[in-house]
């Protein structure tokens, strides 16, 4: 079993930046960042393997970046030019086995935090 703690989530303006981090309680093989928008599905955002190839969702390519640092067990997620449409719960998840090509996937994601709310206003 994998506790995830996330933190830094907070309210910004439009432009602005804020840096999300995810403790775990253990060494997993992928993390990752997942959404979900008020009324909408979980959606994936960014996530890394233990060799730090990473993917990003479209909508935040350019402007999201994830890191991770093993010796830690921790992940961020360093969000820059935020939008409106980024407010969301934003959840932290890991597994211990994945296929780097399905990395956003919810289904491949064993372990996940309680969420931290980022709110962007215009």
């Amino acid at each position: 079993q994998v506790q995830l703690v996330e933190s830094g989530g907070g309210s910004v303006q439009a432009g602005g930046s804020l840096r999300l981090s995810c403790q775990a309680s253990r060494y997993t093989y992928c993390m990752g960042w997942f959404r979900q928008p008020p009324g909408k599905e979980r959606e994936g955002v960014a996530s890394i393997d233990s060799n730090d190839r990473t993917k990003y969702a479209d909508s935040v390519k350019g402007r999201f970046s994830i890191s991770r640092d093993d010796a830690k067990n921790t992940v961020d997620l360093q969000m820059n030019s935020l939008e409106p449409e980024d407010t969301a719960m934003y959840y932290c998840a890991a597994v211990d086995n994945c296929w780097w090509a399905r990395l956003l996937a919810l289904d491949q994601y064993q372990y996940w935090g309680q969420g931290t709310q980022v709110t962007v206003s215009s």
